[in-house]
């Protein structure tokens, strides 16, 4: 039986605004609906590897190895920078401008996966959040922990999803807008510099 508490940890993570869903409302303010998704999409595939990590202990690893922690992270933080010069920059990837075609969905994805892999506290999330909620039967551990991470990844999906859609669906009121297109922009690359010297100011 699913743990109640799961559930309401998980939609409170999946809800909170971070990385991913403030680069899931650029995308579908910059390139619609359709790339929104795309964006929600490789978002949720970037948790693969925490999930893959937790299971295997290697998120304990990543805890206590400082070195491991502060390679990851520090690719982290140069992402997200990254992220915020695509924001500011006239063309870049995440600007909010009047285009003609969106990128290929594949790149599309590929970046929302990026925004989670280089995220080491998510790791660490997942080896706090899910072995108090497993059971004591070490056979079916790692078949359950594999079960409430693919509930973690759907309430994501759906999330990160409907996230979009709202914000696509403003997408021709502020496309209309260049004032509105500059000043969008401007917050979005000011919070991906400000969500990338947070992650860099955290300690393992």
């Amino acid at each position: 039986m699913i743990s109640l508490q799961f559930l309401l940890t998980a939609l409170v993570v999946v809800v909170a605004p971070g990385t991913g869903v403030v680069f899931t409302l650029a995308i579908a303010l910059g390139q619609g609906r359709h790339a929104a998704i795309w964006a929600a999409v490789g978002c949720t595939l970037g948790i693969v590897p925490h999930l893959l990590a937790a299971a295997l202990g290697l998120a304990a690893l990543l805890h206590t190895g400082a070195v491991l922690f502060h390679v990851v992270k520090s690719a982290g933080v140069a992402f997200l920078l990254y992220l915020a010069w695509q924001a500011l920059r006239s063309g870049g990837a995440l600007s909010i401008e009047r285009r003609t075609a969106i990128e290929h969905p594949w790149r599309i994805a590929r970046r929302g996966a990026l925004i989670n892999i280089l995220n080491p506290k998510l790791s660490i999330f997942f080896l706090a959040l899910l072995p108090p909620i497993l059971s004591s039967n070490p056979a079916t551990a790692t078949a359950e922990m594999a079960g409430l991470g693919g509930i973690f990844m759907a309430m994501t999906l759906a999330v990160f999803v409907i996230y979009g859609l709202f914000a696509a669906a403003a997408r021709d009121a502020v496309l209309a807008s260049d004032r509105a297109m500059r000043w969008l922009n401007r917050t979005f690359a000011a919070v991906f510099g400000a969500l990338g010297l947070r992650l860099a100011f955290e300690a393992a």
